[in-house]
């Protein structure tokens, strides 16, 4: 396979956003921006790739697969971004994983519920799944309805430092109908019921591994959170944080009559960077896979060149941007701590000016350039997919003097000569601009801080190895979640649906160290009129509706100096050229999605 343009596949992806409401003929999947009146599956699962040998589970020797970011915990729930993600969905699984073009296929259920089905209410309070029979856990266990129940009770515990508590946003209740049956019941109507047990962010983790681990708890259970229990294809024999992980395949695994998975050992191998996980894979050919691969296009393009790999491009919802803490990283005291909105930041809390000049000076095409060529595209909003806003592109084209004619107009004034602005009270507009260390990032903050530099703006760089700035527990102080600079760059996990991705700004998942580092809004945003449209959003059906109120929330966030978007990228990996049944890099769910599929040519 040939690498493939960003910008087609930005095409696929409007055209697949555009269907959303049309009639899904795929038998097995729903389509993530679909309401559920639209989709008529049935339980039949038809995932087997074109060309996959026969032969014995387990008896395609060894797999490496190259995380540069590398894992730090094998528990998806207290996972500190994708690098932690990925090393878990090898064995613990969701009821259904996203496709590559943001369909729902069935993975622990046998179908996915609509209102046609009967596994939605008709109400809209409430989505009913069916496991599949005779799944057993890696300890030969039978998986019920049960651990389905626990996973939402272990993520939702108080102090559990869960990372993905927005899973389950509006989940009144989740009940065991019976063994093989799971109700999850809903606050109010909710047409989108596709979010809690979907995807590599919220598995079915085993009840009887993590019964001690609840709450506080969690953090705790050292043996569960790197060895756990699961019903996917692998199971894991050693783990070294930020180093390596081991798996060998679950003889447990339902696919073994099959063949499935087909490697026997799998490793994911951390350290180095992105440029070098390339090279192995590219130019050496001693790893099968490459993820995450921040490097300078034209680079990328040569190592591809040698023949010895390919680069796969995976559309999603990435965006490259910059958070601007709304609480005050300076208070000795509790530093970034929101504390019911009384530690506002004491430049960027309501600055809605200074945020705007910051981004209007900002060159993106430069930056995409510089570090990403064809693979990203400049971008000015939070959601990009469709329905993009169409009012902020204003920011597409940097503009230095409208940029100082703005901050001279707010009252941000270099009253001492030494070229840095102060703010109105006499703050001078310095600033802590931290990231992982990653030379396509720090490319981006060389740029940046020349650009701000031009506004009187002075931004000091750090930059943190990823499995520390990437660390969820907010135990290190250059962790994301502790958000102990002013300002932030990095990525969204991707999700295909806007209203969970958007639900991160919202004030119930304010994420600092009173909640544990629990939740998901980093920049501690808070706006009680966010708040209720996003509740507005997360109860309509109506697709002209939804995008609508998606468009709203997101101008909201620009408009609010909450973020600065920068780059809409996919993401990037490589393969070597021997590695088959990958069907195209998954950029909606784990990149592991389909890992039992996948075998040696």
């Amino acid at each position: 396979m040939k690498r493939t343009k960003l910008l087609a596949l930005f095409a696929v992806l409007a055209m697949v956003v555009a269907a959303c409401g049309a009639t899904d003929t795929d038998a097995t999947t729903t389509t993530a921006g679909d309401t559920p009146e639209t989709t008529e599956p049935d339980t039949t699962d038809t995932t087997e790739p074109a060309g996959a040998p026969d032969g014995e589970a387990g008896s395609g020797g060894h797999f490496v697969a190259l995380q540069w970011q590398a894992p730090s915990i094998v528990n998806n729930y207290l996972s500190s971004g994708s690098k932690d993600l990925m090393a878990g969905s090898l064995a613990l699984e969701p009821l259904a994983a996203f496709s590559q073009d943001t369909s729902l296929v069935p993975k622990l259920a046998t179908e996915i519920p609509t209102l046609e089905n009967g596994g939605v209410a008709e109400d809209l309070m409430s989505v009913t799944w069916t496991l599949k029979e005779g799944v057993v856990w890696s300890d030969g266990t039978p998986l019920t309805s049960e651990d389905v129940v626990f996973s939402w009770e272990y993520c939702m515990a108080e102090g559990s430092g869960c990372s993905f508590t927005d899973r389950f946003s509006g989940v009144a209740d989740v009940v065991a109908v019976d063994e093989l049956t799971v109700r999850v019941e809903f606050e109010e109507p909710t047409p989108f019921p596709y979010v809690a047990f979907t995807s590599a962010q919220s598995p079915i983790i085993q009840a009887a591994q993590f019964a001690d681990c609840l709450g506080t708890a969690a953090l705790e259970c050292t043996e569960a959170n790197q060895f756990p229990i699961g019903t996917g294809p692998f199971i894991v024999t050693d783990f070294r944080a930020e180093d390596t992980v081991l798996y060998e395949y679950n003889p447990q695994y339902r696919g073994v009559s099959e063949g499935k998975p087909f490697f026997g050992t799998f490793e994911i191998k951390g350290g180095g960077d992105a440029a070098a996980a390339a090279t192995s894979v590219l130019q050496v050919g001693d790893a099968d896979y490459a993820w995450n691969l921040q490097v300078a296009p034209d680079v990328l393009s040569s190592m591809e060149a040698d023949g010895l790999g390919y680069v796969d491009v995976g559309l999603n919802a990435n965006l490259e941007h910059i958070n601007l803490n709304q609480t005050n990283n300076r208070n000795p005291d509790s530093p970034s701590d929101f504390l019911d909105g009384d530690n506002p930041h004491p430049i960027f809390h309501n600055a809605p000016d200074l945020a705007r000049a910051m981004s209007m000076a900002i060159n993106r095409d430069e930056l995409v350039a510089v570090g990403y060529g064809d693979t990203g595209v400049a971008v000015c909003n939070v959601w990009n997919p469709p329905p993009a806003s169409p009012n902020n592109d204003w920011c597409l084209t940097q503009d230095i003097d409208g940029a100082n004619a703005l901050l001279d107009e707010a009252g941000y004034e270099d009253t001492d000569g030494d070229g840095i602005r102060e703010t109105p009270d006499g703050i001078p507009l310095e600033f802590d601009y931290s990231t992982s260390t990653n030379a396509v990032r720090q490319d981006f903050q060389a740029l940046i801080e020349e650009y701000w530099r031009e506004i009187g703006i002075q931004a000091n760089m750090r930059n943190a190895d990823a499995s520390v700035f990437f660390d969820g527990t907010g135990a290190n102080p250059d962790s994301y979640v502790a958000f102990l600079a002013d300002i932030l760059m990095y990525t969204f996990v991707p999700d295909p649906n806007p209203a969970a991705l958007l639900s991160q700004y919202t004030t119930g998942e304010i994420i600092d160290s009173t909640t544990g580092f629990s939740g998901s809004n980093v920049p501690r945003y808070s706006n009680p009129e966010f708040d209720a449209l996003h509740a507005e959003l997360s109860a309509t059906g109506e697709q002209d509706a939804r995008d609508a109120l998606v468009v709203e929330l997101n101008d909201i966030l620009i408009n609010d100096s909450v973020l600065i978007p920068l780059v809409w990228r996919g993401s990037v990996s490589a393969f070597a050229n021997d590695i088959q049944g990958v069907d195209g890099l998954n950029g909606w769910d784990s990149e592991y999605w389909n890992v039992e599929e996948w075998f040696r040519e």
